[in-house]
This record gives C-alpha cells, structure tokens and sequence, in this order.
C-alpha cells in the first residue's frame, strides 16, 4: 500500500455542505467536511447507514450538488466544471456502486456497458474499445467470452468485478468505491479486496474506500475517516484507530466488528467498550452541541452546548470529542 505524503493531494475536500430540502430546514447530510487523498493512496470513508458517507461520495463525483465548501481534483476546481470539463473531470475519477446489479442496464451485454464508457470519452476505433473490454475482462480475473452475457447470468463477486471493469475502462486516477463487498459473502469479500489491492499496484490508483466495516477498511486503507451525521469525527492511520480509538463513536463501531487480528471470520469474543445507544436515525442531537450526544456513553451536559473540535492527539491522528482518551 502508498502512505501519504508531503505532495500536493490528489484530491482535497474543504468545508464540503451538502444539503438536502428546503434552506430553512435543510438536512445537511455533509457538514463542514475535510478530506484529502494523495495519489495512489487509499482512504477509508467508515460509518453507520446514514451517516452521510455515499452522499459525500457522490458529490465529489458532482452526482449530488453541494451548497458550499471546495473540492479540488489536481488542482482544479471541481464544482466549477461543466460540459466538457466536467466529462474530462469524470475520466479521471469513476464510481464503483453498491449495488453490482442495480448499476448495470439488465437488457444489454455486460461488455457493451463497458464498451459504452469508452464511446462516451470517445476513446479509441469500434475494434480498439471491444480490445479494450477483453483485457478489463481478463484484469479483473473474468473470462473475456462472457463480455456477451447478460447482468443476471453473473454472481454477485462476478458482477461487482465487472463494476470494477468498467470503472478502470478509462484508466482513471481515481476510484470512489461505494460499500463494493458489503452484498457479498466474507470469502467473496476477500477475493474482491485482493483484486483491488493488485489492481490498486498495476494501476498506480487512489481510492476512496466507502464503508460500514472498520475491518475491511483496515485490510485495504492507509487511512481512515470515521464520520457520524454528516461530519468527520475522528481519522488517523489504521493503526493508531484500531489500538487507541479516541472518540465513543470509533470505539463502538470496533467492538461491532470482526477482529481482524484473526482474520474476517472471526468475532470477537467480549468487548468492554461502552454499549452504543439507538441508532442513527433516534433523537435529534442537540442543537449546537455534539451530534453524537444522544448515543454517547460519555456525554455530559457539556456534550448538548458546545460542539466538539476536530483536534489532533498524535500525528495524524484526530478526533472530535471533549473527553477523547489517550
């Protein structure tokens, strides 16, 4: 795996709004984010269903609008992008979805869909593009000969390879992963992870890894944002999240997981982290106060006045909570 490093980010997010409904009673499901990805590295997106994580996501690939903050792509200003700008944008950062079913059209061959990416960046001869798709096919552990089939004669670890094919048909810099192994079985699970991580070397790619599972991000990323209604509330490098979580959100999604020390079958036995309360979508947060104060174990009155700060505790190491525990 590449580690950041003191270059310029691939990709920088700054103070990143997205808001959905009407202003006076907006839900802001991306609040005052900051994120940054460096080339070739891979960063982990972690949180519960509903945390705003694939919102965010879809932003940066200017699918969703935001209402405020920047984004910048190699130093171009993403939301100020369109027509062909925005296209040539799109070439250089895809989107691998959720759902590999969903994401592919039912009434064509699997490899047309591909082939239809190449036609829309207008790349190469009718001959170069049916190439091209062969080789995606064998990159990503598929026989080329079912480039002819159709969505529903493929399992769901087949169809998310192909999701990946058709992201690395353009050869981008970037591939925004939305939660790609959560609808697959654990062993399919390792198989895929495997791939992106060979494909991630051949291909000198960044990621930006969505997810629910601290293990499989931990497995893949050299980074990892942990984020709870819509803001960011702790990152660092996976081995400081792992062995000294700061905040009780952090702490709560890791005692919910599979110990990846032995392996992704594996539970764990006992936990004594704190019991998380509710879920996401319980009582409001407090207005102006910690968003995580209705579930946290911790909270104090403090928690419901003040909202907490996004500090750094070692390096690279940061976390948004009052009581943050060395």
């Amino acid at each position: 795996m590449s580690t950041a490093s003191d270059r310029a980010p691939l990709l920088s997010v700054e103070a990143l709004r997205v808001g959905f409904g009407p202003a006076r009673s907006r839900l802001w499901a991306v609040d005052d984010v900051d994120l940054t990805i460096q080339p070739g590295e891979s960063v982990g997106l972690v949180g519960e269903s509903g945390c705003g994580k694939t919102t965010l996501g879809r932003s940066i690939m200017r699918l969703v609008p935001a209402q405020a903050g920047r984004i910048r792509f190699d130093g171009q200003d993403v939301r100020a992008l369109s027509g062909a700008a925005l296209r040539a944008y799109r070439k250089h950062v895809q989107m691998v979805f959720q759902d590999p079913y969903g994401s592919l059209n039912a009434r064509i061959p699997v490899g047309q869909a591909i082939e239809e990416v190449l036609q829309v960046h207008r790349i190469g001869t009718r001959q170069q593009r049916q190439e091209r798709v062969a080789d995606l096919f064998q990159a990503v552990g598929l026989d080329p000969g079912y480039r002819r089939r159709y969505p529903h004669e493929f399992s769901g670890g087949q169809r998310q390879r192909i999701g990946l094919a058709r992201a690395l048909a353009v050869a981008p810099q970037l591939v925004i992963a939305d939660e790609p192994v959560s609808a697959l079985d654990v062993s399919v699970q390792v198989q895929i992870l495997n791939l992106m991580k060979d494909l991630q070397r051949q291909m000198k790619l960044a990621y930006l890894f969505v997810a629910h599972d601290l293990a499989v991000v931990r497995y893949l990323c050299d980074r990892i944002y942990v984020m709870y209604l819509g803001k960011i509330v702790e990152s660092g490098p996976p081995d400081l999240l792992f062995s000294a979580p700061r905040h009780p959100y952090t702490q709560a999604l890791l005692a919910a997981v599979p110990d990846v020390d032995k392996g992704l079958r594996q539970k764990r036995s006992a936990s004594t982290e704190p019991a998380l309360k509710g879920d996401v979508g319980g009582r409001e947060p407090p207005i102006g106060g910690c968003r995580f104060e209705p579930r946290c174990p911790l909270a104090q009155a403090r928690c419901r006045s003040e909202a907490p700060v996004l500090e750094e505790h070692e390096a690279g190491h940061h976390a948004a909570c009052h009581f943050a525990r060395s």
